[in-house]
């Protein structure tokens, strides 16, 4: 069995319809189940198997390894079905609940992840089975993954406009995709803001935390650049007497904040 898990595992010999990565933990299923086996067909030969006391002993050592390894036990057939469902390879960068991490260990008890902090994460494989696992790099090679950001910019800016400067901040976002162009989805309009949510491909999975920190990094450069307020998360501007959000050295030199308009009528 040994042998034949590693041939197959190491790509040597190829079944039809059998995946590599079956191979050890399908190997050692079955090694398990011949040393269950073989337990069972020569235990009536060990010496005094047939007395009280040894049956005795049997059933107590056989209820302590029960209630012992009831969570061992469902995180080992948790880590079966994972195998065969492949939701995920050594590799692939993953949020498992809320964690987000690289894969770089699963086992029949445990999944290993690291994140981009490099913390090494345990999570047992039965709350994985009982969650949902989001996988961020099987089809960004394919189809490419698509990152999303959303800012809210005021009614008084042209839609049009609000289109353009965020298309060509993600065109210039390194570890974007240039066979597929980026794209703007106008989500909701607020009381006081429409919200833009910036839609880009990218086929670097393992390269998401950056890949958004350059993108927010040019999406600031254009609007400041532009002179317009990027009113996000829930930011209300009064303009009388209030100085612009938009950085100095993007203002001309003689800006100067509005005055404060007073109406006064006579009754």
């Amino acid at each position: 069995m040994n042998y034949l898990s590693e041939e197959v595992a190491t790509g040597n010999l190829s079944l039809k319809g059998f995946y590599a990565d079956w191979a050890r933990p399908t190997g050692s299923g079955i090694k398990f189940l011949l040393y269950a086996f073989m337990f069972v067909v020569i235990f009536p030969y060990l010496p005094g198997s047939d007395s009280k006391i040894f049956q005795g002993v049997s059933v107590f050592l056989g209820i302590l390894f029960s209630l012992g390894s009831s969570s061992a036990i469902s995180n080992v057939i948790a880590g079966f079905v994972i195998t065969y469902m492949r939701p995920f390879k050594i590799g692939d960068r993953v949020k498992i609940g809320e964690i987000t991490g690289d894969v770089i260990e699963k086992n029949l008890l445990v999944t290993r992840l690291r994140t981009i902090k490099n913390e090494e994460i345990t999570v047992p494989n039965a709350s994985i089975l009982s969650g949902h696992t989001i996988n961020f790099t099987t089809s960004s090679k394919d189809l490419g993954l698509i990152l999303h950001t959303t800012v809210t910019i005021g009614y008084e800016v042209p839609w049009k406009k609000v289109h353009e400067m965020l298309i060509k901040a993600a065109i210039e976002t390194d570890g974007v995709m240039k066979d597929k162009p980026p794209f703007v989805l106008q989500t909701s309009l607020d009381d006081f803001a429409i919200a833009y949510e910036i839609n880009v491909y990218t086929d670097h999975s393992h390269k998401m935390a950056v890949i958004y920190s350059d993108l927010h990094r040019h999406i600031i450069d254009e609007f400041n650049a532009a002179g317009i307020e990027i009113m996000s998360p829930h930011f209300i501007a009064h303009r009388d007497g209030n100085m612009t959000t938009v950085p100095t050295e993007y203002l001309p030199e003689d800006y100067q904040a509005p005055a404060t308009k007073l109406k006064m009528e006579k009754d």
